[in-house]
């Protein structure tokens, strides 16, 4: 009996303090940080001002340059490449030469369709001539058949040799107009093998980016000869998703920069906005023109594109570093007047900008916990710890 008694009384003495520590609040405190009661020891924390002032939302894309307009130089017709009047590099101007093909055949052709047309027009004068004395001769049958002279057979007969005639000089018009358009034609396929860089629109001068055959090669018709491109301006070519295609608007700024000019910023701004996504990538193609007139960006270059896709002139502001979730709510733990309690305060994030957040709440002025909030909750004791000399002295609820 007494050894019973005895085990029942240590039972009681280790269940009863146990009952007691895992009654209070740290086992069975609420989760909300606004029902929690308050620590009586203060927390060391970090705290900064709540800031006023202007954001931007600011986007940079990673693209490359590409010239605004390029096209290749080909030949109309087939031929040996005699020479290359301009080489990598060189600026072009509009209708310059840029290469000349071994033309000697083409002038050959062009001496021989000169003949034909002599001789066409040589049949067409005999023709004609022809034409006169049957005329005549219908002539002198008609007056020999007014005097009873002729007969109707032979005016007949007259009539229909000079009609002859006078077809056989249409046909010999119409051969000396064909051959005239022979010659046409053969003297145009001789000035094609003068090759021109010809375009329609932009600057009168462009480069020369790049050459695909040399001279003493023989080319067929529309062979590329060379490349030329337009440098001012350029295109900022760059992609961009889903969540950043809603906020890009055609004439909106630009700036750029580049490994080659790290000091250097180029301005550009939108310029065509693709209406489709690619369904491999997610992503729309999106074009910036940049003015380049000291020629210093080349196509083909990396670049970054900044844009500025949202901005405010004044909103408040707290360093990323005070956000907390909490419950599955973004707030700030907002600092007493006193710089002794900290208060819950629930906000609406928004534009992030060099470490520092867009937010809207009720009560948002002096100071937010940036460093410390894992050991607070709502009406939490704090200090700061320059404040405070000794680390575990007590603050006055």
């Amino acid at each position: 009996m007494f050894f019973r008694i005895l085990k029942w009384v240590l039972i009681l003495l280790v269940l009863v303090p146990g009952m007691y520590f895992f009654s209070g609040d740290r086992w069975f405190g609420t989760k909300d940080p606004g029902l929690r009661p308050t620590e009586t020891r203060a927390a060391p924390v970090e705290t900064a001002l709540i800031e006023r002032g202007p954001m931007q939302l600011r986007r940079t894309f990673s693209g490359t340059l590409e010239s605004g307009a390029e096209f290749l130089v080909a030949p109309k017709v087939s031929g040996r490449v005699e020479r290359l009047s301009v080489d990598m590099g060189d600026p072009v101007i509009r209708r310059q030469e840029v290469a000349l093909l071994d033309n000697d055949e083409y002038i050959q052709a062009v001496a021989q369709v000169e003949a034909d047309l002599a001789v066409a027009k040589a049949d067409l004068i005999g023709a004609e001539n022809a034409s006169d004395i049957t005329r005549r001769e219908l002539d002198r049958m008609e007056t020999l058949k007014e005097r009873g002279v002729s007969s109707a057979s032979q005016l007949d007969a007259a009539r229909a040799a000079w009609l002859a005639a006078r077809a056989r000089v249409e046909m010999a018009r119409a051969r000396v107009l064909k051959v005239q358009a022979q010659l046409e034609t053969a003297r145009i396929r001789l000035g094609y093998t003068t090759v021109f860089a010809d375009w329609t629109g932009g600057s009168d001068q462009r480069f020369m980016a790049e050459k695909f055959v040399t001279e003493g090669d023989t080319v067929s018709a529309n062979t590329p000869l060379v490349s030329i491109v337009e440098l001012d301006p350029l295109l900022a070519v760059l992609f961009v998703t889903e969540k950043d295609y809603g906020r890009l608007e055609i004439g909106q700024p630009a700036d750029l920069s580049t490994d080659a000019f790290p000091d250097r910023s180029f301005q550009g701004h939108i310029f065509r906005i693709s209406p489709v996504f690619k369904t491999q990538t997610r992503q729309a193609r999106v074009e910036v023109r940049v003015a380049n007139p000291e020629l210093c960006l080349k196509p083909g270059m990396f670049v970054r594109v900044a844009v500025i896709l949202e901005q405010v002139t004044d909103t408040l502001m707290v360093p990323e570093t005070a956000l907390v979730i909490r419950n599955h709510e973004t707030g700030v733990f907002v600092v007493s007047a006193d710089e002794k309690k900290v208060a819950w305060q629930p906000v609406v994030t928004g534009i992030r900008q060099n470490g520092r957040v867009q937010v809207q709440g009720e009560n948002l002025t002096g100071q937010v916990v940036t460093l410390g909030h894992q050991m607070l909750d709502h009406g939490s004791l704090i200090r700061v710890p320059d404040q405070a000399e000794n680390p575990d002295q007590k603050l006055d609820g």
